[in-house]
């Protein structure tokens, strides 16, 4: 669906009160670098002033205090096949969670918009390619991240609930596979760039002569870096008011052994990849029809090879020594 008249959502201005639900997660660090850079002065909720949002009135507390007046809901845990694997339940009922508490005392508190991230996984299976909005709803999900996709997908629909019921001016956007800078680089529980990251740094470190990946290597994505997200982001709170969620895309679309590859090359490995057909490869391809954002006039700024190099940058500064692991949301 096109745009609806961007005269129904009130200018985003500089002084606005703006809250981004879940800073703590790549795209919500992403949008908190760029959103003073772009000009933003009065963001609310920063840091440890971000209420639990798994907690109800916690939540309800602070936007009674706050008043924010422009949302940005990115937050809720997730993880790669690994992780989707090992805690379904606590990944579903986390993102539930932040869902129904921030988007109720959005509505109650009379916030002006709000943007709700939900995550690709979230479109059926067997969706025809590239994925598009009106595929949502239609078809089984992928099994390796059902019950995490379906927590986002009850987000979309809640958003949609408050529209319809409320005229609340609440949109959503399925963004492509990102990855970037502060991402989950657990070998185990991260998504693809980041895990492949870990290992292929260890591997060299140790002299390994193979470097394991998962699954078949044939199952491809579309990768989109997190400033480019955030970016995105930004542009569709500002833009867009439509009722059908928007994806947000135009990023790179590489196969997993392309993306393996990739990374080897950044990071210095020089040994083989090691496909391990034992591990489940997802969705034969996840890719998005982003042409309502793109004929609007956002591109992505950032090229593949660039975003891993920086990424990766940012692994050997902040965790290669720590070995720190930390979920972060996907999408």
């Amino acid at each position: 669906m096109a745009p609806l008249d961007a005269g129904r959502s009130p200018g985003l201005t500089p002084a606005a009160r703006v809250f981004v639900a879940g800073g703590d997660t790549l795209p919500g660090a992403a949008l908190l670098d760029l959103l003073p850079a772009e000009g933003f002065t009065n963001l609310v909720g920063v840091g440890p002033d971000e209420p639990e949002l798994t907690d109800a009135l916690a939540v309800n507390s602070f936007f009674a205090l706050e008043k924010p007046e422009y949302v940005f809901l990115v937050g809720g845990p997730s993880g790669g096949i690994g992780l989707n694997r090992a805690r379904p339940a606590d990944l579903m009922l986390a993102n539930l969670q932040v869902a129904t508490n921030v988007l109720d005392a959005a509505h109650r508190h009379g916030v002006r918009k709000l943007l709700y991230l939900a995550s690709s996984c979230a479109y059926p299976r067997e969706a025809p390619q590239p994925l598009e909005p009106a595929s949502l709803g239609t078809g089984p999900l992928e099994p390796t991240s059902a019950a995490y996709a379906t927590a986002k997908l009850a987000g979309a629909v809640l958003c949609d609930a408050y529209r319809r019921q409320y005229g609340a001016q609440f949109i959503t956007a399925f963004p492509a596979n990102p990855f970037g800078p502060g991402d989950d680089f657990g070998a185990d529980s991260g998504h693809v760039i980041p895990a492949l990251i870990r290992r292929a740094h260890e591997a060299a470190e140790n002299g390994d002569r193979a470097l394991s990946v998962w699954g078949s290597g044939a199952a491809r994505r579309e990768f989109l870096f997190s400033r480019d997200l955030a970016s995105a982001c930004l542009f569709a709170l500002k833009h867009y008011d439509g009722d059908a969620p928007l994806n947000l895309g135009g990023g790179t679309v590489l196969s997993i052994a392309e993306v393996a590859h990739a990374v080897a090359n950044v990071v210095g490995f020089r040994g083989r990849l090691a496909f391990d057909t034992s591990k489940p490869d997802g969705a034969a391809l996840k890719a998005l029809d982003s042409s309502v954002l793109l004929g609007m006039g956002w591109q992505p700024a950032t090229r593949f090879h660039d975003a891993v190099h920086e990424t990766y940058h940012w692994f050997l500064h902040h965790e290669a020594a720590e070995g720190v692991s930390r979920e972060r949301t996907t999408v």
